[in-house]
C-alpha cells in the first residue's frame, strides 16, 4: 500500500544500457498474479524494440493498450510534451491500472522523471512507489562504469575500445543516487568474492538504506519489486543527480547517437551472431538490440547485446498474417560509422 491509498503507485525501472531492464519487466508481468499493470517504455532510437519484446510475453496484461512507448527522445527531456500527457491519459481511464511501471532508456536521468510526479496534472493521483536501478554486475566488476578518475584511466589503458572521454560514469552515478532498490544482474557471470566486491562498491556509491538484490535472468517476483511505498517524489533532496551536486543544470545527450537497421532475413543464426560480435568490437558499439527473422525458423529471434556480450532467444512464433522482418537498434557514442555498419548488416 502507498502512503496515500487513493494514489496509483508507479515504479521507475532504470539502469544502464543492456543491464537487463526488459528481462526484469517480462518476469514481473509473469508474476503479477492478476494485478493490472500499465507499462510506459522510453526508447532511445527510432523503433519500439523493447515494446515488441514485452508484447511477446504471452500475458493478458501485455496487451497493446497497456504498453505505451515514448520514442520521441529521452523521457527526462520530454516530460512536458510526452510523459505528463501520457500519464494523465492513463489515469483518466474508466478502468485505470493497479500499478504503472516505467522503463527508462539507458541514457535517462531518473531524477527529472521522478520530480515530474509533482506536476499539478498528476501529483494528486499517482506516486512513485519506488525507483529500481538494474546494474550489470559483470560490467562493474570490470571497472567499466567507475566514478574514480584513476580507475577510468586504468580501464582505458587495459581496453583500447574504451579509450575515450565519456559521460557514462555520470549517468551511472545518477541511477545509483536515485535508487530505492539496486538489482545486481548477471550474477552468474561472477564468482561470489567478485560479487561481494561489486556490492561493496555499489553500497559506497548509493544512498544509505537502499535495498540490494542479486538476480539472474531478471528472476524477481513482482511482490518484491512492487509495494516499496517510497513516495520518491517527496524525497528529491536526498536523490541529487551529478549535475545538481556540481551546480550544473543541463543534461546533454549529444555524445550519443542511434539508428535503426533492417537486415532482412538471416540464413544461419550462429554465423549471424558471430558477425555481430565482430562488428560490435570493430565499431565500439555500446548497445545493440532488436529482433530478426531467421530463415527456416517459425519464431522471432530476439537479440540483446551490451559491449561484447550477446544474448539471443526465440520469444514467440510469427503470426499467420504478420510480415516477417528484422529490426535492430544500434546505439553508440557520437562518431559511429553508420554507413559501414549498414553495409555490414544490410549488404
Amino acid at each position: 500500500m502507498t502512503k496515500d491509498t487513493q494514489k496509483i503507485p508507479a515504479t521507475v525501472v532504470t539502469g544502464f544500457l543492456g543491464a537487463g531492464k526488459t528481462t526484469l519487466i517480462r518476469n514481473l508481468l509473469e508474476t503479477a498474479n492478476g494485478k493490472r499493470i500499465a507499462l510506459i517504455i522510453n526508447e532511445f532510437g527510432d523503433v519500439g524494440v523493447d515494446g515488441e519484446v514485452l508484447k511477446g510475453c504471452g500475458q493478458e496484461i501485455c496487451g497493446e493498450d497497456d504498453i505505451i512507448e515514448l520514442a520521441n527522445g529521452c523521457i527526462c527531456c520530454t516530460v512536458a510534451d510526452d510523459f505528463i500527457p501520457t500519464m494523465a491519459k492513463l489515469l483518466d481511464r474508466t478502468n485505470p491500472p493497479d500499478h504503472i511501471v516505467i522503463e527508462t532508456s539507458g541514457l535517462a536521468l531518473p531524477q527529472p522523471l521522478v520530480r515530474a510526479f509533482n506536476w499539478p496534472e498528476i501529483r494528486s493521483r499517482v506516486t512513485v512507489d519506488g525507483v529500481i536501478t538494474v546494474v550489470d554486475s559483470a560490467a562493474v566488476a570490470e571497472g567499466r562504469f567507475a566514478h574514480d578518475e584513476q580507475a577510468v584511466q586504468a580501464q582505458r589503458e587495459a581496453d583500447e575500445a574504451l579509450d575515450h572521454d565519456s559521460p557514462l560514469e555520470e549517468l551511472f552515478e545518477d541511477q545509483l543516487a536515485c535508487a530505492d532498490m539496486i538489482l545486481m544482474s548477471k550474477v552468474d557471470l561472477l564468482e561470489e568474492d567478485e560479487l561481494d566486491k561489486v556490492e561493496t562498491w555499489l553500497r559506497d556509491a548509493a544512498r544509505s538504506g537502499v535495498s540490494f538484490l542479486r538476480v539472474k535472468n531478471g528472476d524477481v517476483p513482482s511482490d518484491i519489486l512492487l509495494g516499496l511505498s517510497a513516495s520518491a517524489e517527496e524525497d528529491m533532496d536526498a536523490r541529487k543527480s551529478h549535475h545538481e551536486s556540481h551546480g550544473e543544470e543541463d543534461h546533454d545527450h549529444d555524445d550519443f547517437e542511434s539508428f535503426v537497421i533492417s537486415p532482412g532475413s538471416i540464413g544461419q543464426r550462429n554465423v549471424f551472431l558471430k558477425g555481430l560480435e565482430i562488428l560490435i568490437a570493430e565499431h565500439n558499439i555500446l548497445r545493440l538490440k532488436g529482433f530478426v527473422h531467421i530463415e527456416q525458423a517459425d519464431a522471432r529471434l530476439v537479440i540483446q547485446a551490451v559491449g561484447p556480450r550477446i544474448e539471443s532467444y526465440f520469444d514467440r512464433p510469427w503470426g499467420k498474417k504478420e510480415k516477417r522482418h528484422s529490426s535492430l537498434v544500434i546505439i553508440g557514442e557520437k562518431g559511429l560509422n553508420e554507413a559501414s555498419i549498414r553495409t555490414s548488416l544490410e549488404g
